[in-house]
């Protein structure tokens, strides 16, 4: 899973309020360039929204926002391929282990990465990432920390792709910007699509 996001280096984040959403948002992100994308677990549609976006074989969909194991089961139902957490959570990380579905936690302090490595992760979500440092608090923890790589998600956005994606230790970035909530409510697909191709094409420059 780690190499499909390092493959695309850009992880669009997904509030869907419709799953009828889903599969035209789908369509769009695919259109653009990216095969990976987050729905996260903050509206009563995820779960749908989630299985309908699975539904199309170019996709890899994961679940975001993931904060008990009973959503990882649901998540992992619905056809998600990878989980991914605000924070640290030892319960959620073990229950996906255990049902053997790649896991992204938060991790924003040296101690929250400690215990990613312990758990034998060497892939972690930075979040909120402008508001805790941005690239300078990232390259201040990637020093001790030489085998993690980092997502970070929040406040990520097309002025500062390219200053996330040329640290080493980062794999990807999530982001917002693509698929804010206003294009989605819309049904501005066309945008979705011009959005994200340039994203890719930056990343790509970076």
């Amino acid at each position: 899973m780690s190499e499909t996001l390092a493959a695309g280096r850009i992880l669009p984040v997904v509030v869907l309020e419709d799953a009828r959403a889903a599969a035209p948002l789908g369509a769009a992100l695919t259109a653009g360039g990216l095969r990976t994308v987050e729905v996260t677990f903050r509206t009563d549609a995820a779960v749908d929204a989630i299985r309908a976006m699975s539904e199309d074989p170019r996709l890899f969909v994961g679940a975001g926002t993931v904060l008990t194991p009973g959503q990882v089961d649901e998540a992992v139902a619905a056809g998600a391929r990878f989980i991914v957490c605000p924070g640290f959570s030892p319960r959620v990380v073990a229950h996906c282990q255990q049902v053997g579905v790649p896991v992204f936690p938060g991790a924003a302090t040296p101690t929250e990465i400690q215990m990613a490595i312990d758990a034998g992760l060497d892939t972690v979500k930075f979040f909120p990432a402008e508001q805790l440092g941005g690239v300078p608090m990232i390259k201040a923890l990637a020093a001790p920390f030489r085998a993690i790589r980092f997502i970070p998600t929040g406040g990520v956005h097309t002025g500062n792709l390219r200053d996330y994606l040329g640290l080493p230790s980062v794999l990807a970035v999530g982001g917002t910007w693509m698929v804010a909530p206003g294009l989605l409510a819309e049904g501005r697909w066309d945008d979705v699509t011009e959005l994200t191709a340039a994203a890719v094409a930056a990343a790509r420059k970076s």
